[in-house]
């Protein structure tokens, strides 16, 4: 990539963060793709209730605006990637959030979606699919303990051609050079469809 312009992505964060937090916690993703991508982060519009341990409430430093797209259980806003639910509490503001910041800080060429918002985010799309596929890059851990690699690899089927960055760890975005070239061949990809 030369002269070309940045790719601009949205950025939408897990379950009890917040835009401030996401874009911290992808330092070293941030650096591999400085040259072809510009992020954009930002914030789910419902609070999540602090966490709570042995009664008492969890430090407050970690759990600071802490933020969520939308609720498993809306008797008292909780989330569990594993629930069978019919809820969605918060999952109308959560759109409207989406649609209000397209408007204001848009167009995007990309969505980069963490945990909570990557299930959001697969809900985007199937919401707004009209024929025309998108290249998606899925990633995904072997060990992740908060939403299981089998869980990601059925996602896949939804999708037309996806492409798969499968990592050794867990819950987390790996920026190692072993995904480098797997990142910035996808979003090379994307730079080319743009043109």
């Amino acid at each position: 990539m030369s002269n070309e312009q940045p790719l601009k992505i949205l950025c939408i964060h897990g379950y009890r963060q917040n835009g401030k937090v996401f874009r911290e916690r992808t330092g070293a993703f941030r650096k591999i793709i400085k040259k072809h991508a510009d992020l954009v982060f930002i914030t789910a519009p419902n609070r999540v209730p602090p966490l709570e341990t042995d009664g008492e409430a969890a430090d407050s430093t970690v759990d600071t605006d802490a933020r969520g797209w939308w609720f498993s259980r809306s008797e008292d806003n909780y989330y569990n990637p594993l629930d069978y639910t019919d809820s969605s509490k918060g999952f109308e503001d959560s759109l409207q959030c989406i649609i209000q910041t397209f408007k204001e800080q848009g167009p995007f060429d990309g969505i980069l979606a963490f945990s909570q918002g990557a299930a959001f985010l697969s809900l985007l799309c199937s919401i707004q699919q009209k024929g025309t596929e998108i290249p998606t890059l899925h990633v995904f851990g072997e060990t992740d303990k908060v939403i299981a690699k089998e869980m990601s690899e059925d996602l896949l089927q939804c999708y037309k051609e996806p492409m798969v960055l499968q990592h050794t760890g867990g819950h987390f975005i790996p920026a190692a050079s072993a995904q480098k070239k797997k990142y910035l061949e996808f979003l090379d990809l994307m730079i080319a469809r743009k043109k």
